[in-house]
């Protein structure tokens, strides 16, 4: 009788063992592990975290990293935890669609924010448009990003038919250049960029002395130079990235020319003062992003964000956490109205292109029809001295 009392025991023992570890896994796998009850909701950032454009694509992990974070505990209160997703594009088209595949294949991941470069956004992009997956860019400018119309492509930025005409005009008619020198790095973003400034500096009466091609990942730029010295031009404008960008002010004024140069806003980083040293005196730039630091509240975000990340703002941070942002409260949108329930892709898809009048840290936000930004705009910076960022000298509205 007591043998088969204490094997009944264990019995009912073993039986709430494997009820409370059965419960625990169940537990688990709602919220990816962690043990917590809450739905995990994952949001992907894709920007190069290695090799020559780390620095801006750090800061966009970063400058979301800070938007999920300040939005957590928001989320917690719907029952939903929120996690981050990095991945390293290494601003290349391959990993960035090698990386979309994997994206897409993690179910919690809802939307994207990135990338950084446009000739990397374009074929990823044809993957989420795939599977439903929105993403919204901080820093793409090509125009065939959003051309093509795609229901998940989003940007918040000014594109290059916007800003390469700004620099354009800039140029000529206030840096008074007529004879310039046009340098491109031959990806979608450098060669539209200098396209749409080489069309509307010749319609603003200057001529392009020489239109010439660079590879990312040169570090000797003395051929084009030397081609550029023959043509003795009083402007030279680069379009592409910091690091190719630093080296050939670096170069150029070695050579003795030292002629006014402009990039966009690839150089508009703390990288083309690390590459070019007190070289980048004097360099002008557009960029597609405002200086935060300029206002109060802006200010505040900044030294939050350097408090958190022991980093001070780049280019791209502010824009990032408003990307990271909108896609946030698109979410929330598409939670309730799903019942409080997880919402699918498509909801919050949907919720994001339907963006109105939000207003973020760096830009305010409302997404046309093809997911461009109405209240986009271009700035000018010059290096006055070799510290980013430059001064601010003009800014313009569509």
């Amino acid at each position: 009788m007591k043998k088969s009392f204490v094997a009944l025991l264990i019995f009912v023992l073993a039986g709430s063992l494997l009820a409370a570890c059965g419960k625990k896994s169940n537990s688990e796998a709602s919220s990816g592990g962690g043990g917590s009850n809450k739905t995990v909701i994952k949001i992907a950032t894709q920007s190069p975290l290695s090799g020559g454009s780390a620095v801006q694509g750090e800061a966009i992990k970063l400058g979301a990293q800070l938007s999920l974070d300040d939005h957590k505990d928001e989320f917690a209160k719907l029952g939903f935890d929120i996690q981050l997703a990095p991945y390293d594009d290494q601003a290349d088209p391959k990993k960035g669609v090698a990386n979309a595949e994997l994206v897409a294949a993690d179910k919690q991941i809802l939307a994207v924010v990135g990338h950084m470069n446009s000739g990397v956004a374009i074929p990823s992009s044809v993957v989420y448009e795939k599977y439903n997956i929105p993403m919204v860019s901080p820093s793409n400018t090509a125009t065939q990003v959003t051309d093509r119309k795609l229901k998940v492509v989003n940007r918040i930025v000014a594109r290059d038919d916007f800003q390469g005409p700004a620099a354009a005009q800039y140029a000529v008619q206030t840096a008074g250049a007529k004879n310039i020198f046009v340098i491109q790095d031959k990806t979608a973003y450098g060669q539209g960029l200098a396209e749409a400034f080489k069309t509307e500096a010749e319609k603003q009466g200057a001529k392009i002395a020489g239109y010439e091609s660079i590879t990312i990942g040169e570090k000797d730029f003395n051929g084009i130079l030397n081609q550029a010295l023959t043509k003795k031009p009083d402007f030279i404008f680069f379009g592409g990235l910091y690091a190719e960008a630093g080296l050939l002010v670096k170069q150029a004024k070695e050579k003795g020319l030292d002629v006014p140069f402009m990039g966009a806003d690839g150089i508009d980083t703390q990288g083309i003062v690390d590459v070019a040293g007190d070289k980048v005196t004097g360099v002008l730039y557009t960029s597609i992003s405002t200086d935060i630091t300029k206002t109060a509240d802006g200010k505040a975000w900044a030294d939050k964000y350097k408090q958190k990340f022991g980093k001070n703002v780049d280019g791209y941070s502010a824009y990032a956490y408003d990307c990271m942002s909108v896609i946030l409260e698109a979410l929330k949108k598409a939670i309730n109205d799903n019942g409080g329930k997880l919402p699918s892709r498509e909801q919050v898809r949907d919720a994001v292109r339907a963006t109105k009048d939000f207003q973020g840290v760096a830009t305010k936000v409302t997404f046309d029809d093809k997911g461009d930004n109405d209240y986009a705009k271009v700035f000018i910076y010059k290096f006055e001295k070799a510290a980013y960022p430059g001064s601010m000298i003009s800014d313009i509205s569509k």
